[in-house]
């Protein structure tokens, strides 16, 4: 008997939806405090992922789901930077 990898699921802070995790963007808040994107998954953090859509990220501002997944207030800086970044990967 062979068996099958589990398929990583996370769900987006944004639309909600659970998706497949390597076809998601995390985002995380080290011990420092400091937000950012954290591309190879792999960084130490408090981590909160959303789908790779500037949709789904302004539904998390609105509803304040990435404040409330990092346990941190997120500045609007760290938001623009998110978007720049999201619209970077999207081309």
């Amino acid at each position: 008997m062979s068996q099958t990898k589990k398929v990583p699921l996370r769900k987006c802070t944004g639309c909600n939806e659970v998706k497949n995790k390597k076809d998601m963007i995390r985002v995380i808040r080290d011990k420092e405090g400091n937000i950012s994107m954290d591309a190879t998954g792999r960084k130490n953090g408090r981590g909160a992922y959303i789908c790779p859509d500037v949709k789904c990220l302004e539904k998390a501002m609105k509803s304040k789901g990435l404040e409330r997944t990092l346990k941190a207030k997120v500045p609007e800086e760290v938001y623009e930077q998110l978007k720049a970044e999201l619209g970077e990967i999207n081309g």
